[in-house]
């Protein structure tokens, strides 16, 4: 299943990640994984969730990406929840089609392994798409 967040800079993306990653950590029965661009959520999220920084292993792209979140789950499968804040920063081209096209293939993915995965998108919510709003809460 995949969740979206998304919205204007400063409309509160960050803020709901927090709190559903901190929630989650204490429901789930298995590892909580948070993807964030850079340091600034160390000590709002809770210790108990993995906090990875994208800019330490050069995540840029949606190949990066791709072959990021492939590699935590092969490495530990018993992750139940991953966030990612800030999706559109990590990318080098944002395109509502690109975009849409990566989505599908994380909810396959996400559907096949049971994993829930949060993103927030810096985008206006008003004008995106359907391929994308679908999966927006």
């Amino acid at each position: 299943m995949i969740q979206l967040i998304v919205g204007h800079k400063g409309s509160g993306k960050t803020k709901a990640i927090v709190e559903m990653a901190n929630k989650a950590v204490k429901e789930s029965k298995g590892y909580v994984v948070v993807i964030e661009k850079d340091v600034r959520l160390t000590y709002e999220i809770s210790s108990a969730a993995r906090l990875v920084y994208s800019d330490e292993y050069a995540i840029a792209g949606y190949d990066a990406v791709y072959g990021f979140i492939t590699g935590l789950l092969a490495g530990n499968y018993d992750i139940t929840h991953v966030f990612v804040d800030n999706f559109t920063k990590m990318l080098t081209e944002v395109s509502e089609q690109q975009i849409a096209e990566f989505l599908a293939w994380l909810n396959d993915f996400s559907e096949r392994e049971h994993i829930q995965f949060t993103l927030s998108l810096s985008m206006d919510p008003a004008t995106t798409g359907s391929e994308i709003t679908k999966y927006m809460i």
